[in-house]
């Protein structure tokens, strides 16, 4: 059973025993973004607020994804919003705190602030920020190490480069971002010390024409491999990559099919097993107010993509090499400080 639910409307749900439920409705809501919810059968409530919508094929689908496997792992009922603006994230999460829901997911770092401000009001739901960098007593974050992931696609795209001039970019700057770009330079500079790596933020993860125009100028200014992380707007840098001839790597989704020409590899974050994993531990009251960060170690949510037909067996099985070095320790990355800034650095066994 599906309910479409404004901000300001709530349902009651009966057992499946009963022929209808009793949709009570409050005053209207002018949000652009409809809450929907469905039913199961387990008594326990999962909801997760998210930035953009669920058919973008990266981000935001992954997250959308996640709930779906908890309702089905743990019989849960669900509900989810998306298309949430900044200004909009406190009313959004609560929402859901207000209508007893007993985990509710921020699918985006850019949601820690209305996290700490929400979370207090609401004891009994537990806030897990998706890429946050938040903790508390019913805080706790969800991070994948994305500095290993673009640690193996910077040593791909420094052997692939001919300009030696790598380029980032991503809608927002915050810790999550600048751990990726921080592992894309740090894997890059492996193999060429002086490679040069500039970044951009286009301030929206899914302004296809902000994206296209970032990426026609990181081009221009002549980098000639692109590590993007964006949302809807993701295919329209592969796309121009591969207009231009120059190289590109997914995020997220699998998505060399979306420019097989340009796509080198992608950096694939199985985000719905690792969601699905932390409502798991929710449910069963073992969460705790922790950042939680999962890495190559778990093949099953940080890995690499299908490799495009360019990249050469060699360069794959360089990367791939590195890949299990890290899982086994034999390379690290630990906390540094480089140019007056707090970062994390290379350490190898």
């Amino acid at each position: 059973m599906q309910l479409n639910l404004s901000r300001r409307k709530f349902v009651l749900y009966t057992s499946a025993t009963f022929a209808t439920s009793l949709l009570l409705k409050a005053c209207a809501s002018n949000q652009t973004s409809t809450p929907t919810a469905s039913s199961g059968a387990g008594g326990f409530k999962i909801a997760i607020a998210l930035p953009g919508v669920i058919t973008d094929q990266a981000w935001n689908q992954s997250g959308y994804e996640g709930l779906n496997l908890a309702k089905q792992k743990l019989n849960a009922e669900v509900a989810y919003v998306e298309q949430v603006a900044q200004a909009d994230q406190t009313e959004a999460l609560t929402d859901f705190g207000r209508r007893g829901y007993n985990l509710v997911f921020a699918h985006g770092g850019q949601f820690d602030a209305a996290i700490e401000q929400v979370a207090p009001q609401f004891p009994n739901t537990f806030f897990v920020g998706v890429n946050g960098n938040t903790k508390g007593e019913n805080i706790a974050s969800l991070r994948i190490d994305h500095l290993q992931g673009s640690y193996l696609c910077g040593i791909i795209g420094a052997a692939m480069t001919k300009s030696n001039k790598l380029a980032y970019i991503a809608g927002q700057e915050f810790p999550a971002t600048q751990e990726e770009l921080r592992g894309f330079e740090l894997g890059a500079k492996s193999v060429k010390p002086n490679m040069q790596i500039v970044s951009t933020f286009t301030g929206d993860w899914n302004d296809v024409a902000k994206a296209k125009e970032a990426t026609l100028a990181l081009i221009s200014s002549g980098a000639d491999v692109i590590y993007q992380w964006l949302d809807t707007a993701s295919p329209a840098v592969l796309q121009a990559a591969s207009d231009k001839g120059v190289y590109a790597f997914g995020n997220t989704k699998d998505q060399l099919d979306v420019a097989p020409k340009a796509v080198l590899t992608s950096a694939v974050k199985r985000l719905d097993i690792a969601i699905a994993y932390l409502a798991e531990l929710a449910q069963q009251k073992q969460l705790k107010g922790q950042i939680y960060s999962i890495g190559l170690e778990r093949e099953d949510i940080l890995t690499l993509g299908k490799f495009g037909a360019e990249v050469p067996e060699a360069v794959k099985q360089s990367a791939l090499k590195a890949k299990q070095d890290i899982v086994t320790k034999k390379i690290a990355f630990e906390s540094c400080q480089e140019a007056g800034k707090n970062t994390r650095c290379v350490k190898k066994a």
